[in-house]
């Protein structure tokens, strides 16, 4: 019988020194952080995560954001090789987390690859080219999944960091898009529903179960979800958000046949 994992990782005492692409730096309280934090790790438990929580890494400002160090499959775990040369240094722990649930992969030079530029729906596997992310990193995908029936296809965005921030996934055929920041063309095949206007940042949401979680600044989207039918639940995001972070970023969620 398998369970459903969340890797997650504490928020940085050194969080206000993050990169910064799309946003002007401001303050960040660093204690409210660690209380929305927490509170995301204990939704994600409620709905059934058994959280792997690793250690505060306060030489890596941006180590909370996991899910830029790893792409983790059914079949396999990729270790990334992250665009910003101040975060290499967080792949040690995360590959050291997944290696009892996973064989493991890694992204090599001349590719980049955060995983926030990696959305992952059925066997179709969306990689943006970004900052962050070259096509280098696309073929190098490719080759690792070859063998499991995925199809990896590179895709522009513009307007934000990564591609996850302009659209994620709501079920198996479905995305939440900003059809500002990527065209929807690129998903040709999927579903998509577009983001309340008012609300361009609101695409990021988490898909647990039948369960997605939406930033809880984005209640317009949020209404738009419940409309189409899907369960949803707000979850405050707000000082992560000021260092280009999102619900996605702050775990690695999967199913282990590990207890």
């Amino acid at each position: 019988m398998s369970i459903r994992v969340a890797v997650t990782r504490g928020v940085s005492s050194s969080i206000s020194e993050c990169e910064l692409t799309h946003l002007d730096r401001e303050p960040i309280d660093v204690d409210l952080a660690r209380t929305q934090h927490a509170r995301y790790e204990r939704v994600l438990a409620d709905l059934g995560c058994c959280i792997e929580r690793l250690v505060e890494e306060p030489e890596f400002p941006d180590s909370v954001f996991v899910e830029d160090i790893a792409i983790v499959l059914d079949e396999v775990a990729i270790i990334t090789r992250p665009g910003a040369l101040s975060r290499r240094g967080e792949r040690s722990s995360i590959e050291a987390a997944l290696q009892p649930h996973r064989p493991i992969q890694h992204i090599g030079a001349p590719a980049i690859l955060d995983g926030g530029d990696v959305l992952v729906v059925g066997r179709d596997v969306y990689v943006g080219l970004s900052t962050r992310t070259n096509v280098n990193s696309v073929r190098q995908l490719r080759e690792f999944v070859a063998d499991y029936g995925y199809r990896v296809t590179g895709v522009g965005f513009k307007d934000c960091l990564h591609l996850k921030s302009s659209a994620t996934a709501v079920s198996d055929d479905t995305l939440l898009v900003n059809p500002d920041w990527v065209d929807l063309s690129a998903f040709s095949g999927q579903a998509c529903i577009v983001v309340d206007p008012a609300e361009p940042r609101g695409a990021n949401v988490i898909r647990v179960g039948d369960t997605v979680l939406f930033g809880a600044d984005f209640p317009r989207t949020g209404e738009r979800l419940s409309a189409e039918g899907f369960d949803v639940q707000p979850v405050e995001a707000t000082e992560l958000a000021k260092a280009e972070g999102a619900l996605t970023c702050c775990s690695l969620i999967f199913e282990s046949a590990q207890a």
